[in-house]
């Protein structure tokens, strides 16, 4: 759906500027904007390169362990239903510990191997489980000790002081964290719909 309306905003565009006499200009913005392009994948690979880095020489050192052991209580209150022990546990701890440094590229292997492990647990269905909408959940209010991306993207366009955003970043992710939290425990309570059943039955089914 997405790649429709990207499409067809780009058509209408072009039009538009065809129409209106500024189609040199869609030409420009064009190769300006492929050229940032480059240029902004170069410093987010250099600045992904490092903290992926750390958090290697972290994993190795027992550090991202001793983490995740820290969580195991959380992990619990979140994830009740998963069994202690569990390899979706690791993977979650994994993944809370790189986006809380704002480190989203590096958590996404560690999430889909979590949802991988959290589709065994329920058995393959194609009904998301509530502790995989929990984990969704999660990753999707992400609190960030470290936006490390939005750093990034603020010294690529020239801010003055990148890192200015820290404070507010630390505020609004925690608040968004905590409702999500709050919204999951609302609907972990709530009782779970049971798929309906088909029973056979003579001149047909129902």
């Amino acid at each position: 759906m997405l790649n429709y309306l990207w499409g067809f905003m780009v058509v209408i565009g072009i039009f538009y500027a065809a129409f209106t006499g500024n189609l040199p200009a869609v030409t420009t913005a064009a190769l300006d904007s492929s050229k940032e392009a480059v240029a902004l994948c170069v410093t987010m690979l250099g600045v992904m390169s490092l903290w992926v880095g750390l958090m290697r020489i972290a994993e190795n050192c027992g550090i991202i362990s001793g983490a995740a052991n820290m969580l195991n209580p959380f992990l619990r209150f979140m994830f009740p239903k998963i069994p202690k022990g569990h390899k979706a546990n690791e993977y979650i701890s994994t993944n809370i510990i790189a986006n809380v440094f704002g480190l989203g590229w590096a958590a996404t292997p560690a999430g889909l191997k979590a949802m991988e492990e959290m589709g065994q647990l329920n058995c393959h269905s194609k009904i998301a489980s509530k502790d995989m909408c929990t984990f969704l959940i999660l990753n999707v209010s992400s609190f960030q000790l470290i936006p490390v991306n939005m750093i990034a993207y603020r010294s690529q366009y020239g801010s003055a002081n990148p890192a200015s955003i820290l404070g507010p970043a630390m505020v609004a992710t925690c608040f968004s964290t905590l409702a999500g939290i709050i919204f999951s425990k609302f609907m972990y309570a709530l009782p779970e719909k049971q798929p309906l059943t088909y029973k056979k039955k003579k001149g047909g089914t129902f």
